[in-house]
């Protein structure tokens, strides 16, 4: 896969070194030079300081074969530029771009972007910490879905996944046992101990942490 990253701070680097380790091919573009020292010497994708959207650049660096474009730097304005660039532009199919603030990212999806808003997410995170150490309620940007943890105890003991799952409501993805996770089928038992990973929709939390005695 060809992807181009826009901003070398830590968000950016990090995401070009783990996609060029996964052998996709990673172009990275930061105004400032030093901040590709980020990258190491290790990197083997393209590393250029520049213009995040200087369309003659972004045209050299040949934007029009990227799968995907992702706006990472430290300003919200320089994202919606980059970004609404390389879509309208350049018609990448795959566009996303990081909001600091959140009051913004209506306006970035009204231009047909993907949004990664930073501050919702580490706060949603820090929230579910203090709040509800068991529930993740940042599964999807809408908030509508989230993940919950569930123990093996000797009511689920011996029953199946299928007979726990309840349709649009909750469904489970993973079971963590004996230090392995495994993605369970239908038929799967539970056993005393698993930890049980569900997706849940955020209306039918209280019911479904009913139904497993959960605070």
């Amino acid at each position: 896969m060809n992807v181009m990253i826009v901003g070398c701070g830590r968000v950016g680097s990090q995401l070009a070194i783990l996609l060029s380790s996964e052998g996709h091919n990673v172009t990275i573009i930061d105004k400032n030079k030093e901040a590709l020292k980020r990258l190491g010497m290790t990197f083997n994708g393209v590393a250029v300081a520049g213009n995040g959207f200087d369309e003659k650049l972004l045209g050299e660096l040949k934007i029009d074969r990227q799968d995907a474009f992702v706006a990472v730097t430290s300003g919200d304005n320089t994202n919606l530029m980059a970004s609404q660039v390389a879509k309208t532009v350049f018609r990448v199919p795959r566009v996303i771009a990081r909001v600091y603030d959140p009051t913004r990212a209506s306006v970035y999806r009204s231009f047909g972007l993907d949004i990664i808003s930073g501050t919702v997410l580490v706060a949603a995170m820090i929230r579910d910490k203090i709040i509800e150490n068991s529930f993740s309620s940042y599964l999807v940007e809408t908030g509508e879905l989230g993940v919950i943890e569930v123990i093996g105890d000797i009511s689920l003991k011996g029953r199946k996944v299928d007979e726990l799952n309840i349709p649009e409501e909750f469904i489970i993805v993973a079971i963590e046992r004996e230090k392995k996770v495994i993605i369970p089928t239908k038929e799967t038992a539970i056993r005393l101990n698993d930890k049980i990973m569900g997706v849940v929709a955020i209306g039918s939390l209280r019911k479904v942490k009913k139904i497993f005695n959960l605070p």
